[in-house]
């Protein structure tokens, strides 16, 4: 059975999946034209707009069919319909602890971060922000995803633009550029995707099941459509060499946006390429395989000796997040369970534990207005709860065992090894980089005597401990018990793979060993 073709509502009468939309659209509306008189009203708004988003999350969690392949919880309405536009949403395994991911961050950095100025329209941007990373995590329609897909562009603009450091008009701007460029190319082939599948439905829809299920793309047609498709998700990732913009616009933004551009908004990039590049065009992804492979295995490698080299704490962290999502890409066009399976948990996993090190990594700039490693020494002896945190984030973002990074990366590796293994040699390395830079980064903040300057370094407070306990938390949980998880992912991924096994023809080693022997048995 498709990922696609089996739908289900679950066990939810209510339209949960358009109020995980619509409660922060409202949100950001109600906080944008509250009362400049009573400002704390402004920011009640804000966070029981993102509280409620988040209840609603964890409730279609609960409610979640385990073992169902298809889409839940589905809302689907016509919106435009001689153009075929409608309101379709939905959530499967691959999307399910993304969109959950999202409403837990965003009630958290509203808590943890505050900006130095204009409070109202920064908690407004950060609800709209909200609104378009939930819809394009649950859009099946190619122009409501892609308008959700730009409506993410404009919030996070005004927020790097309005509340980052020294260079934040170019990392802004650099940003909405490169974003922009490949929506463009994502635009003309939903268009096009749309114009050729017609043909084969009857009629003109821009609906992902119909096309997916129904379309029936030339070869050569399906790999450009495939790749106007993947430009834009691979500037999202980003993959190398279109991941220049990352940097800069991770250190110029504020602690907020780089909590939610490292959590959420690169995943769009990632979970792009399997929902509507893997999923709509299987052959053109299984032919473009080794492109995506190399890609990703440079991307690695490149990102984890450039995070060696970095002088200031936050764009280290920043460059890490180019090396992680590697990773993922090189699960993805693996095309193994375990890989992909693990490529989805390493999402979420990089989500929550690169977020938390933006967090810690703020908190010290507002502690000593520097993230210069060399001005750094020390900070263990005067603030040891806070350097234990930032331990524990910091080994999950390592791999260690025991803690949520090593599930997803070990997973992809030993899911990749069978039908990428070169890749997965030289990709391995970067395994060993992040240890080498990020213990070498904390040895010369955190190890030492403090000078003058850090010796007043102040120890973690209570609002901060209280915001970063359910980041640890969740790196501890799901590194020692990630059964929940995968068992609601792999169903999806397994009936994905299915279907590019039908269309490409590939079969990953293991799945033939396994059908062989049944068939002798």
């Amino acid at each position: 059975m498709s990922i696609l073709a089996s739908e289900t509502h679950g066990s939810l009468a209510f339209p949960v999946l358009t109020a995980l939309v619509l409660v922060p659209l409202i949100g950001a509306v109600l906080t944008a034209v509250s009362s400049n008189r009573r400002p704390e009203y402004t920011k009640l708004i804000a966070l029981v707009s993102s509280v409620i988003t988040g209840g609603f999350g964890l409730w279609m969690l609960a409610s979640f069919e385990t073992g169902d392949a298809g889409f839940q919880f589905v809302s689907k309405h016509q919106w435009i319909e001689s153009w075929g536009i409608g309101w379709h949403l939905g959530v499967d395994g691959i999307s399910l602890f993304l969109v959950v991911l999202t409403g837990v961050l965003f009630p958290l950095v509203i808590i943890g971060c505050d900006p130095h100025h204009d409070e109202k329209p920064y908690l407004a941007w950060l609800l709209l922000l909200e609104a378009g990373v939930m819809g394009s995590f649950l859009s099946l329609d190619l122009v409501l995803f892609f308008l959700f897909f730009e409506i993410v562009l404009v919030p996070m603009y005004f927020l790097i633009g309005g509340w980052g450091y020294d260079q934040r008009i170019y990392a802004a701007t650099k940003f909405f550029l490169y974003t922009m460029v490949g929506s463009a190319l994502m635009l003309v082939g939903i268009v096009t995707t749309a114009l050729l599948a017609r043909n084969d439905i009857g009629r003109l829809t821009f609906d992902l099941v119909e096309i997916a299920e129904q379309g029936n793309f030339a070869a050569s047609t399906g790999r450009w459509l495939f790749f106007a498709f993947a430009i834009a998700f691979a500037v999202k990732v980003p993959l190398f060499p279109l991941h220049t913009w990352l940097p800069d616009a991770h250190t110029q933004a504020p602690t907020a946006g780089s909590v939610i551009l490292a959590g959420v908004l690169l995943k769009l990039g990632t979970y792009g390429l399997l929902r509507f590049g893997v999923y709509l065009f299987p052959e053109a992804a299984v032919w473009s395989r080794s492109i995506f492979l190399t890609l990703a295995v440079i991307g690695i490698i490149w990102g984890a000796i450039a995070a060696t080299m970095q002088t200031d704490l936050k764009r280290l962290v920043a460059y890490s997040s180019v090396a992680h999502l590697g990773f993922i890409v090189l699960g993805t066009f693996a095309f193994t369970r375990e890989a992909i399976g693990g490529g989805v948990m390493q999402m979420i996993n990089h989500g929550v534990s690169t977020g938390a090190l933006f967090l810690l990594v703020g908190m010290i700039y507002e502690r000593r207005h520097t993230r210069q490693i060399a001005e750094l020494r020390g900070l263990q002896k005067v603030a040891p709860i806070f350097a234990a945190a930032f331990t524990v984030v910091m080994l999950s973002s390592i791999g260690v065992p025991g803690l949520n990074g090593f599930v997803g990366e070990f997973l992809v590796l030993i899911g990749s090894f069978s039908t990428a293994r070169w890749w997965v040699v030289i990709g391995a390395t970067g395994v060993i980089l992040a240890a080498l830079y990020l213990l070498w980064a904390y040895q010369r903040v955190f190890h030492g005597e403090p000078d003058e300057a850090n010796s007043s370094f102040r120890e973690l407070r209570l609002r901060e401990g209280m915001v970063l306990l359910p980041f640890i938390g969740l790196i501890v949980f799901c590194g020692v018990y990630p059964k929940p998880m995968l068992d609601r992912i792999d169903p999806s991924v397994k009936s994905l793979l299915e279907r590019v096994e039908e269309k490409s023809g590939f079969v990953a080693p293991e799945t033939v060993h396994v059908e062989t022997h049944e068939g002798e048995g």
